[in-house]
């Protein structure tokens, strides 16, 4: 078996991973309990489980993942949460509609692979795309992939 193979292989295997764990990360229901003992300041699950953001890069298997809830605030280990929702707000949770930002990339090759997998505001997100360098992901995805 090739490198090659043997990388796509081993990122195809994380990103399953991955899309299998999400349902885990999400907060699980307490035990049912009678209205005597629950508590006054508990709120109602509202079935956000969030997007599971990952970037892979084809020929050195790297690959990184975070998830971004934003219901009922931005939160979750994304380095900028509230940039990612608003983005993700603004164009209703579909990422081809992302407007991007100006500027300019090198034109090296070096491939990722930007994949968003969950539910934002009760839609679900299910988006991928390779770029042909990091810079122009950045260029494109704004502060979503910026992780």
């Amino acid at each position: 078996m090739s490198t090659r193979i043997s990388t796509r292989h081993l990122v195809r295997t994380a990103l399953a991973a991955a899309a299998l764990a999400l349902p885990l990360l999400a907060p699980q229901p307490a035990p049912a309990a009678d209205a005597a003992s629950a508590p006054r300041s508990a709120k109602p699950d509202r079935g956000d489980q969030g997007v599971f953001l990952t970037v892979s890069r084809s020929g050195k298997s790297t690959i990184r993942g975070v998830l971004l809830q934003c219901e009922p605030s931005p939160r979750g280990k994304h380095p900028k949460a509230a940039q990612a929702c608003a983005a993700l707000d603004k164009t209703r949770g579909n990422l081809n509609a992302l407007p991007g930002r100006r500027g300019h990339c090198t034109m090296k090759h070096d491939p990722v692979t930007a994949e968003a997998r969950g539910s934002h505001r009760g839609k679900a997100v299910n988006w991928k795309k390779t770029f042909p360098n990091a810079c122009a992901m950045h260029r494109a995805t704004g502060p979503l992939f910026d992780f």
